[in-house]
């Protein structure tokens, strides 16, 4: 079993909402991914797809979206990301998932053999720009979200087990600075990260490394639209 992860996939659900206004690189961005995966991905494998899904406003029209991901191999784990509108009630969610190869997550955790991921949306990080009182608020909030999704860990986890942690948000920022995410993740004992929410020529790492855990940043075009193999 082999661990991929893409972000960001921003289809259009019935926004007519195209990415390729945000620059030619984006143009057919969902056809490159596709296409990647179909080479890359068997029906043993995980893909983690960390938020952001789609533009869609209601679960109807997101799910179309997650539907286009049906025909390809592997499981998909979904986290929802700071656009993901149409992400209602988790149980409506995952009651509409197009098949058995679809896990949602929403503070708890999925185990696949000796695999378990565990995630959140996470939040906005203090230091960066214009962080608010209000983004102090979301940002515990999303912290007490994975003190859940841990315990939920807790119950599965057995020795020799793999966690990684998928979250929207990076945890921390270009300078790798602690915050509530990455002392729960070392908390945990978490051995990987993935995450997306970034775009455009911006600098961050795509892969980085802080007290023993792997960090993945792994938004389609930070990655030029192909999956990040994590494990």
């Amino acid at each position: 079993m082999k661990v991929y992860a893409v972000s960001d996939l921003h289809l259009p659900g019935k926004s007519d909402k195209p990415m390729d206004v945000f620059g030619p690189g984006w143009e057919g961005h969902f056809e490159k991914i596709k296409a990647d995966w179909e080479q890359k991905v068997t029906d043993e494998d995980v893909v983690l797809i960390g938020g952001d899904i789609s533009w869609a406003m209601y679960l109807e029209e997101g799910m179309l979206d997650v539907a286009l991901l049906a025909p390809l191999k592997g499981k998909k784990v979904f986290i929802r990301g700071n656009h993901d509108y149409w992400w209602s009630a988790i149980s409506r969610v995952r009651a509409a998932a197009p098949d058995e190869t679809f896990f949602f997550l929403q503070n708890d955790c999925v185990k696949f053999g000796n695999l378990i991921v565990a995630g959140s949306r996470g939040w906005t990080c203090p230091g960066s720009a214009d962080f608010t009182e209000h983004d102090m608020t979301l940002y515990l909030r999303e912290g007490e979200r994975f003190k859940l999704a841990f315990q939920e860990v807790k119950k599965v986890r057995e020795e020799g087990d793999v966690l990684i942690a998928l979250i929207h948000y990076p945890p921390f920022s270009a300078k790798l600075e602690d915050t509530l995410f990455t002392q729960l993740f070392e908390e945990n004992k978490v051995d990987r990260a993935v995450f997306g929410h970034l775009h455009g020529a911006g600098y961050f790492p795509l892969r980085s490394e802080k007290n023993g855990i792997v960090y993945s940043l792994t938004s389609c075009d930070k990655t030029r639209f192909s999956l990040t193999q994590i494990l």
